[in-house]
């Protein structure tokens, strides 16, 4: 569907996007995050043909965006992060105003506004001022703008930002709807928990490079699998210490009431094998598991700032005698 091939982009001697690529399949919801100043905002305007990059090439079926013929762009729905000033229009001339701008007028622009203002939720204020409505109505109404041309490809800016858990919600509930029936959609954000309840893939921006990018669960899994072991003892603390003490794939260990934490280099079938043994030799395991991860904590350490996330869960001490 849209593919980025080694964007760069400088301003002055600033580099925004250094060598940045992704690829977007068909019909995903894909999330964009990265943390402020990463270059998401310019890389999402390169993906709209809005900017030029300085090098690389962005692709919209195998065709090139730069340079493209209107027909290529029109297939592409924006929404910014900003919503802009239309203090005099009307919701329904707001909407009308840029169906005019795709060519759409006449009983086509009334009915595509009356439509998309029902899908959004805005119906009731079609004759209300643009100025006079709520952060989030603005919100779901640049998205009703977007779709007036039905395109292919949904881009989203921040369209959570400011947004109140309501709105924030029934906003999300839209755009799960625009999923489901078969739109493409890319939303940069930065509040983590929308992005992993809506999104089927992941790419995650850092000083403008992709640092990690695929489908969601599978980023997921991945590092956790990488993650510490967390054994809950139900009895005999002691013995389990000294006797996690001893297994060469244990590299380090840490423990905080009735609970070790251990960093395990052995595979899954080395995990099995290390729980029989401790089950086999009759220490008391109430709980053994994997630390989960989350999109936050993967966030945290790939953009560098946050620390091992599970360590902070415990107090590192020293073992029992």
């Amino acid at each position: 569907m849209l593919e980025l091939k080694d964007i760069t982009k400088f301003y002055g001697k600033f580099c925004a996007l250094d060598g940045l690529s992704l690829r977007v399949e068909e019909g995903a919801l894909y999330g964009f995050v990265g943390p402020n100043g990463a270059g998401k905002t310019t890389a999402i305007r390169i993906m709209c043909g809005i900017l030029s990059p300085d090098s690389g090439s962005v692709l919209l079926d195998g065709a090139e965006i730069r340079g493209g013929d209107a027909d290529i762009r029109s297939r592409i729905g924006y929404v910014p992060d900003s919503f802009g000033v239309y203090d005099e229009l009307k919701v329904s001339e707001y909407m009308e105003f840029f169906a005019s701008c795709y060519g759409i007028d006449g009983m086509e622009s009334r009915k595509r506004t009356e439509k998309l203002l029902d899908f959004v939720g805005l119906s009731d204020r079609a004759d209300f001022f643009v100025d006079a409505l709520s952060r989030g109505m603005k919100q779901r109404l640049s998205l009703a703008r977007a779709l007036m041309h039905d395109p292919d490809l949904l881009i989203l800016d921040e369209p959570s930002s400011g947004l109140d858990p309501r709105t924030r919600y029934e906003f999300k509930n839209i755009l799960s709807e625009l999923s489901e029936g078969g739109k493409t959609i890319i939303i940069s954000s930065h509040i983590l928990s929308d992005i992993a309840e809506l999104c089927t893939d992941i790419g995650i921006i850092d000083q403008g490079s992709m640092v990690m990018s695929g489908r969601l669960q599978e980023v997921l899994r991945m590092v956790t699998a990488e993650n510490p072991i967390i054994i809950g003892m139900e009895s005999g603390l002691s013995n389990a210490v000294k006797f996690l003490k001893a297994e060469p794939a244990v590299t380090s260990m840490a423990i905080k009431g009735s609970e070790i934490m251990i960093n395990f280099s052995g595979d899954r079938r080395a995990e099995t094998e290390l729980l029989k043994r401790m089950i086999g030799s009759g220490l008391g395991v109430r709980s053994f598991s994997r630390e989960r991860s989350s999109l936050e904590s993967i966030f945290m350490q790939l953009t560098g700032h946050g620390e091992e996330k599970t360590v902070d869960r415990f107090d590192a001490g020293e073992e029992e005698p």
